[in-house]
């Protein structure tokens, strides 16, 4: 019995520095927490709808349009094939932004998708769509199509490339053709009574800076007040 006591004394004596240091760790590196996992991993990035049209011996030839699910920052680019490639930048609004993804979801984000008639009809330039998420990416390729969720998407996208541009031949004109400054508004207020202009607010400060500056036609610095006048009222 005293043997078996001694025995016991010694070995509490050996494993007392085991003990402590397993405390002393526990202190220095708290335990793992989900928490802990779920602050660390970044936020995933938002999506991203591309528009792409291809026509040659049209004008213009190529049309590109992408938007960003969380961001007003958007791009266009609008040339003719032989031009030197280059985007911009130009603003769409959330709300229109929520439209457009909305109709991307109801397409499946383009996966699986055969949207062209697949009839003998004229060529009209080859269309894509495409989504993108993170290393995730999708598109669809057609002529024409019969679908109405495809059909209100390609609207849009259409829609803001002409939006654009207009608002680029305003901006010729204002600096290399005062006295042509009329004919263009005239080609935007055609669009804008056929309502083919997603965001025609976009085009209120050119408007507003013609219809101010005495180095345009009367006619023109007019017609400019009126569709500024109008595009407000609508808004």
């Amino acid at each position: 019995m005293r043997t078996f006591l001694i025995r016991s004394f010694l070995l509490c004596l050996l494993l007392l520095p085991c003990k402590s240091m397993v405390l002393a760790s526990s202190r220095v590196f708290p335990p793992y927490t989900s928490g802990a996992l779920m602050r660390s991993v970044p936020a995933a990035a938002g999506a991203k709808l591309t528009f792409r049209r291809v026509f040659k011996s049209s004008t213009p030839e190529f049309i590109e349009i992408s938007v960003r699910e969380d961001s007003d920052d958007a791009n266009y680019e609008i040339r003719q094939l032989d031009d030197d490639p280059g985007s911009a930048k130009f603003q769409v609004s959330a709300a229109l932004r929520a439209k457009m993804f909305a109709l991307a979801q109801q397409l499946n984000h383009f996966q699986q998708q055969d949207l062209d008639v697949h009839r003998k009809i004229a060529n009209l330039g080859e269309k894509t769509f495409q989504w993108e998420q993170g290393s995730e990416t999708h598109e669809v390729k057609f002529n024409y199509t019969l679908n109405s969720t495809a059909s209100q998407l390609l609207q849009i996208f259409e829609g803001l490339a002409r939006q654009q541009e207009l608002l680029m031949l305003l901006e010729r004109r204002m600096k290399y053709d005062r006295l042509g400054i009329n004919d263009a508004l005239l080609q935007f207020e055609i669009e804008l009574n056929r309502k083919l202009l997603p965001e025609p607010e976009r085009a209120l400060p050119t408007l507003d800076q013609i219809a101010g500056d005495a180095r345009f036609v009367d006619i023109g610095r007019q017609r400019a007040r009126n569709l500024a006048e109008r595009i407000r009222h609508q808004s």
